[in-house]
C-alpha cells in the first residue's frame, strides 16, 4: 500500500524471486555467510583458533536457517553501531565463546566482506533472470522454426519492401539475444578479500610469515566459488558487476526493439492475441485487445536500462582508494534486477499469446506487387543494363501498380525469353530470397 518502488508493491509477486537475494534481508544474509566462512576457513588453515564440527555446523545452518528475528536482531545492533557490517560481526560474537571472538572479521575491512557479499548477490541474480531468458530464447527459436516459410511484407522506412518470412524476422532477434546471453555467461563475478588498501598489511603484521596472497585467492576462488582479483585499493573495483550492467543495457535495447516490432506487428494484424476470459482491453472500448504485456516490458526495460547505465558508469570510479560512493550505488542492483527481471516476463507472457494471422500477410503481398520491381531491375542489371534501375524508377515511383502491368513491362524488356518467363511467375509471397534457409541454418 505504501511502497515507494512498485516492484515491492504492484509487481512484488511478479518478481518475489529476487526478494530474498536484494533486498537487505539478503544483503545481511551474505554478510553473515561470508564472516562465517572466512573464520572456518582461518581455523583450516591453522591460523585461527579452528572450529569443531559442531560448532561448524551449526554456524552455516545459522546461515542456512537465517529468519527474520535474527535479521532484527542485527538491525537492532547496527542502532548502536552505527555501522551495518559491524553489526553482523557483533551478532556472530553471540553463537560463539569469546575464545573465538578475535578471529571473526580477522584483518577484513568492511569491504571485504560487503565486495564478496555482494558478489554472492549478484552471481544468485544472474541465475535468477538467465532461467527466464533461457525460456523466451527457447520460444523465439521455436517461432522461428514455426514461422520459418511464412511470407510477410517487410517494411523498411515504413514503407512496403522486398518480402522476407516472419520466421526469418523473428530469428533475427533469437540470434541478437542469444549472442549477448553467450557474452554474458563470460563476464565473470569477482571478489577480494586483503585489507583496508588491497595491500595485506594487517595481515602480514599478524603472521608475516604466511603466503597471504595464496590464501586470498584459495578463500575467493575455492571457497567461495568467485573470480578472484588480485590488485585492489579498498575496494574491489567492480569492472566486471560495470561490465554486466553494459550487457544488460545492451539487451534492453533488443528488447525494446523486439517489442516495438511485435507491437506493430499486432497493429497491423499480423498478430492477434489469445483472449483471457475476464481481462479487459479497454475501460470505455469493450472490443479492444490491448498489447500491454509488450508495452510493460517495453517501459521496464526502459527502467532498467537507465540505471544499469549510470550504475556502469559509475560503479568502477572511487576517490583515492575508498569513497562510499559504490556502497550508495549497489543497493540499487534490485532496482535493475527487478524492472528487467518483469521487463522479461512480461515480454515472455505477450509472445505466449501471440497468433499468426496468416491470412492477413498474404493479402498484404497481394496488395504490394511493386517490391517485385527490385527483382525485375536486379534481372535486367545483371543482363548489362546500366540503367536498369532509373528504367524501374520511372515506371513504379508514386504508383500504384499491378501485377499483371508488372508483367506486361517485363514482356516490354530485351530480357531473354527463359528470363521474361521466369520473372512473370514471381509473385511477393515467393520472393523471400534465402528466408527459410537461413532459419534452418542458423537457428540451432
Amino acid at each position: 500500500m505504501f511502497s515507494l518502488s512498485p516492484l515491492d508493491g504492484r509487481y512484488h509477486s511478479k518478481v518475489s524471486e529476487l526478494t530474498p537475494v536484494f533486498s537487505e534481508f539478503g544483503l545481511v544474509k551474505a554478510r553473515l555467510k561470508i564472516e562465517i566462512e572466512w573464520l572456518i576457513f582461518l581455523g583450516e588453515e591453522e591460523i585461527a583458533l579452528k572450529l569443531s564440527d559442531s560448532n561448524t555446523k551449526e554456524l552455516r545452518n545459522s546461515i542456512k536457517n537465517f529468519s527474520e528475528k535474527d535479521f532484527l536482531h542485527v538491525k537492532e545492533i547496527e542502532s548502536t553501531t552505527n555501522h551495518d557490517v559491524k553489526a553482523v560481526e557483533l551478532f556472530l560474537r553471540e553463537k560463539l565463546e569469546e575464545d573465538y571472538w578475535p578471529w571473526i572479521h580477522f584483518t577484513c575491512t568492511s569491504e571485504d566482506i560487503n565486495n564478496l557479499s555482494y558478489a554472492l548477490l549478484f552471481q544468485e541474480g544472474r541465475n535468477v533472470i538467465a532461467d527466464v531468458l533461457y525460456e523466451i530464447l527457447d520460444d523465439l527459436k521455436l517461432k522461428a522454426n514455426q514461422w520459418k516459410s511464412v511470407p510477410m511484407l517487410c517494411r523498411t522506412h515504413g514503407q512496403s519492401a522486398t518480402p522476407s518470412t516472419m520466421g526469418k524476422e523473428i530469428a533475427v532477434f533469437w540470434y541478437r539475444i542469444n549472442r549477448i546471453f553467450e557474452t554474458g555467461s563470460l563476464i565473470p563475478v569477482s571478489g577480494k578479500i586483503n585489507g583496508a588498501t588491497g595491500t595485506f598489511s594487517a595481515h602480514v603484521a599478524s603472521f608475516p610469515d604466511i603466503d597471504w596472497i595464496n590464501l586470498s585467492q584459495k578463500f575467493v576462488d575455492k571457497k567461495l566459488d568467485l573470480n578472484w582479483i588480485p590488485l585492489t585499493t579498498q575496494i574491489e573495483s567492480h569492472d566486471d558487476q560495470a561490465a554486466f550492467m553494459h550487457l544488460l543495457c545492451r539487451f534492453s535495447n533488443v528488447a525494446i526493439d523486439l517489442c516495438r516490432d511485435i507491437w506493430g506487428y499486432i497493429s497491423l494484424g499480423y498478430f492477434e492475441q489469445k483472449i483471457v476470459k475476464g481481462e479487459v482491453g479497454s475501460s470505455t472500448m469493450p472490443h479492444k485487445v490491448n498489447p500491454i504485456d509488450f508495452e510493460n516490458a517495453e517501459g521496464n526495460f526502459k527502467l532498467a536500462r537507465g540505471v544499469t547505465k549510470t550504475l556502469a558508469d559509475e560503479l568502477p570510479i572511487s576517490r583515492w582508494q575508498r569513497d562510499l560512493t559504490d556502497s550508495t550505488l549497489q543497493r540499487n542492483f534490485g532496482l535493475v534486477f527487478g524492472h528487467f527481471l518483469l521487463g522479461l516476463k512480461s515480454l515472455q507472457k505477450g509472445l505466449g499469446k501471440l497468433e499468426l494471422r496468416e491470412d492477413k500477410l498474404k493479402k498484404d503481398l497481394e496488395n504490394s506487387p511493386e517490391v517485385l520491381t527490385e527483382a525485375v531491375q536486379t534481372v535486367l542489371r545483371a543482363h548489362g543494363h546500366h540503367n536498369a534501375y532509373d528504367m524501374l524508377k520511372d515506371f513504379s515511383r508514386g504508383k500504384a501498380l499491378s501485377l499483371e502491368e508488372i508483367r506486361k513491362f517485363i514482356d516490354s524488356t530485351d530480357l531473354p525469353k527463359e528470363e521474361k518467363e521466369r520473372l512473370k511467375k514471381l509473385t511477393p509471397k515467393k520472393y523471400t530470397g534465402l528466408a527459410e534457409e537461413l532459419v534452418e541454418k542458423f537457428v540451432q
